[in-house]
């Protein structure tokens, strides 16, 4: 997956933004104003941070290589997903949009129906 093809993906989220806290190469992306995703480098490959239920992300990472625990992250609720090319992007997407929904799932019910409304 391309990152300008992962960026709009990531992008048409409702209300997403982006932005460079950390550094004009790390691009993290919000839904309001909460973390969903983190897109940079690490180990010489491109990186996605995403947020993950605890039990698929431990299945995920024994299924995939390319899948660790959250690179600078809590470890428990995060994953990183390098793209070395073995996650298939109808992966990739699927574990976006769950991130997505876990974060909204925390958030106010007005904010949820809102964001998930979309």
């Amino acid at each position: 997956m391309e990152f300008e093809q992962l960026k709009a993906y990531l992008l048409a989220k409702p209300e997403t933004t982006l932005g460079y806290p950390f550094g004009e190469d790390t691009h993290v992306f919000k839904v309001n104003n909460k973390m969903f995703a983190l897109f940079g480098r690490h180990n010489d490959l491109p990186m996605l941070n995403l947020k993950c239920d605890p039990l698929e992300a431990a299945a995920l990472c024994d299924v995939h290589k390319s899948v660790t625990p959250g690179y600078h992250m809590d470890k428990r609720h995060w994953i990183s997903v390098y793209f070395d090319g073995s996650v298939p992007q109808s992966e990739v997407e699927r574990l976006i949009d769950n991130s997505f929904s876990l974060v909204v799932a925390k958030m106010p019910k007005r904010d949820q129906a809102r964001l998930l409304a979309d």
